[in-house]
């Protein structure tokens, strides 16, 4: 639980969001802010499964967990507080890291989130990931569809300037990084942790080593909010530290 002082402002924002869990969120104006980030920083970890996009000097890491075939992630990143996330980090205020799931696949059948997760790491690969991922969630096809085939995956690469090619192209026909698709989700479990070990849930964040609890996750998805946290830390990592949650 988020207790006293400024944190106690947004532990009550958190409270009013999850009371309105089921009705969805207002919708909110989206724009790509990726679509020039070509110096943004972006490589894979020396765990060989997170995903660390941008400066690595910054006060504030945002570790987020993902499967692209969910719809919680997709409202997150689209009108949640992705948006504000990104120009953080873009800003260099903030540095985001990603750990990618493909649970859905097993639990809905078919393995659009695999291809998806191989796909992204191809994109990794060309030095594309923080737009291409922005373009996946944008396209988001419907849960239970499995639409994240080949074919879609190749196509929507259309829309990121320069990631097409024989390499590419290549990479997500093959399946080229198959076992990065599994090590990611055993990554996902595991952060899950004796209580939840088929993983934490998606969309999950833990900020500078601190895991949002799940009763306040709801901030996630107020833009306004989640950029004041990340403000906040940004300018007290201290505080942020010794708060307990």
């Amino acid at each position: 639980m988020v207790r006293g002082g400024r944190w106690a402002v947004l532990g009550v924002a958190a409270v009013l969001t999850l009371a309105g869990c089921g009705h969805g969120h207002p919708p909110a104006e989206t724009r790509p802010v990726f679509e020039s980030a070509d110096k943004l920083p972006e490589k894979l970890g020396k765990d060989g499964t997170t995903i660390r996009v941008g400066d690595p000097d910054a006060k504030v890491t945002v570790h987020l967990y993902e499967d692209p075939r969910c719809p919680v992630c997709e409202e997150f990143e689209t009108t949640g507080g992705s948006p504000q996330l990104r120009e953080a980090t873009l800003a260099r205020r903030a540095v985001t890291e990603y750990t990618l799931a493909s649970f859905l696949d097993d639990r809905l059948g078919g393995s659009g989130s695999k291809k998806a997760v191989n796909a992204l790491r191809a994109a990794l690969a060309q030095g594309k990931f923080v737009e291409y991922h922005e373009v996946l969630y944008a396209n988001q096809p419907e849960e239970i569809v499995d639409g994240f085939t080949d074919a879609r995956l190749l196509a929507l690469a259309g829309q990121v300037e320069g990631l097409r090619g024989p390499e590419f192209d290549a990479a997500v026909k093959t399946m080229k990084y198959r076992s990065f698709v599994t090590a990611s989700e055993a990554a996902y479990e595991r952060a899950g942790g004796a209580k939840d070990p088929k993983g934490p849930g998606t969309p999950t964040a833990v900020i500078n080593d601190r895991r949002i609890p799940a009763e306040y996750n709801g901030l996630l998805f107020e833009g306004d909010t989640f950029a004041e946290l990340l403000r906040e830390i940004h300018a007290r990592p201290w505080e942020w530290e010794q708060t307990p949650l």
